[in-house]
């Protein structure tokens, strides 16, 4: 097998990875770079693999730094299947088209007040791209194996990061490659423990908090001071927040500081993004991707007041300076209807911007935390006035430690490791982590670098 790192090289976007194996190839993972506009520009780059010779493509989750490629490929000439669990297809389904309506949305409003250097401003798929690319989708059960072409097989294990979210093993009959996607945390209060693994010939591992542990503190009495200290001030708390995963803890967060009256039970909470309405729906519909009971699964449902159109969600910025709770995607403020509220919020020295997961290098939300006192927005500087908190023990990545945990269940140490999904210095830190903790053979690949297996 032969193996060639398209994306998520020293950087947590883009994750894509070509397997090569008796003249079959096999796209792991199919994701857009995000952040940095040098690492943006590869979306619009040829991609290094023509489309039309990759046989399939397996995907670990549904976020879209791992599956938003998916639509671009397909125009692309991509004719084969793309193979994932079944939530991974039905968030996919959420995902996948919004995410080519935000592109036409952003391109048209480019357009419109003239702050694009492209004329036009293109998207780079369209909603109806799309929607195209989930007729070739195909669900895989978890723990069932799937043969490909080129003899090989597939097997998918629960990973907890994300619902579907998985391990996927691949092998030839006689070596064995493990991808981790993105490795959940082992006490997270809503998803599953990650799947323990007897291990592999070599493993492709993610290193977002290669370098960091969780803070110990609990969120729940981080989140329930931030929220009642500035409704105290007669403040709005803005929430940027992943659709998918982290919108449904922050949910699950604020139900259970109302039922304990931490903060104000009437405290009125909006979750104003569709895509994550429908996505905390899912949660009944795969309940063994989660630890929550069908009661307390509802609870979270019916925490908040659902944002729907975008009139109504255009009426909230009409809010400030009342106390509410606003989520709202995307988590690291790159586009969304968060966009739009932070022009509002952002200048009031009474709201605070909460940010509650891992913002990546070159992202609004790596700026705004960094501490910057003015945020450019759809071509308008803005002034930074509002408090700006970050949370990072909510976070649906494993920490160094956790991953080191989880590596100490293998049964076989792996041939070697290859580390990615992680800025530089935190997959170069997990490297020698486990270089010094368990004496395996890791290396940190570079972009478009190839390796024999």
């Amino acid at each position: 097998m032969k193996l060639t790192f398209l994306g998520a090289t020293k950087t947590v976007t883009g994750s894509k990875y070509l397997l090569e194996n008796a003249g079959a190839k096999i796209l792991v993972d199919c994701g857009l770079f995000q952040g940095l506009k040098e690492l943006r520009l590869r979306n619009w780059q040829k991609l290094p693999v023509d489309p039309a010779s990759i046989d399939g493509v397996v995907l670990t989750h549904a976020h879209i730094d791992h599956s938003g490629y998916i639509p671009l490929l397909v125009k692309h000439g991509f004719k084969g299947k793309i193979y994932c669990s079944g939530a991974t297809f039905d968030l996919c389904t959420i995902l996948l088209p919004d995410s080519g309506y935000l592109q036409e949305a952003d391109a048209e409003r480019a357009n419109r007040y003239d702050y694009s250097k492209h004329k036009p401003a293109l998207p780079l798929y369209t909603k109806k791209d799309a929607e195209k690319s989930l007729k070739q989708f195909e669900v895989v059960n978890f723990g069932k194996p799937q043969n490909l072409k080129g003899g090989l097989t597939i097997t998918l294990s629960r990973s907890g990061h994300i619902l579907g979210s998985s391990f996927i093993k691949i092998s030839d009959g006689q070596t064995s490659v493990l991808f981790s996607g993105d490795l959940g945390r082992p006490d997270d209060p809503v998803m599953n423990t990650p799947a323990r693994m007897e291990g592999a010939d070599f493993l492709v591992l993610e290193s977002t908090y290669g370098d960091r542990l969780h803070a110990a503190e609990r969120p729940l009495d981080k989140i329930g001071k931030i929220i009642r200290d500035t409704a105290a001030r007669g403040g709005t708390v803005i929430i940027p927040a992943f659709a998918v995963g982290r919108t449904q803890s922050i949910l699950y967060f604020i139900n259970e500081l109302k039922k304990a009256r931490a903060i104000p039970p009437a405290l009125p909470v909006f979750l104003d993004s569709p895509m994550a309405i429908d996505a905390t729906h899912l949660l009944n519909r795969h309940k063994n991707d989660h630890r929550l009971s069908k009661k307390l699964c509802a609870d979270v449902c019916r925490v908040a007041q659902y944002v729907h159109t975008a009139e109504d969600s255009k009426a909230l910025d009409h809010v400030n300076g009342m106390p509410a709770v606003i989520i709202s995607a995307s988590g690291m403020a790159t586009g969304g209807r968060v966009v739009h509220h932070l022009k509002h919020f952002i200048g009031d020295v009474r709201n605070t911007i909460l940010f509650t997961g891992y913002q990546a290098a070159g992202t609004r939300g790596a700026r705004l935390v960094q501490g910057e006192d003015q945020i450019r927005i759809h071509g308008q500087m803005w002034p930074v006035r509002a408090q700006v908190e970050e949370l990072h023990n909510t976070s649906a990545h494993a920490d160094y430690r956790e991953i080191l945990d989880w590596l100490g269940q293998f049964k076989n140490a792996p041939r070697k490791i290859f580390i990615t999904h992680g800025e530089a210095e935190a997959a170069s830190s997990l490297k020698r982590k486990i270089e010094d903790g368990l004496n395996w053979n890791a290396v940190v690949p570079d972009y478009l670098q190839q390796v024999e297996l």
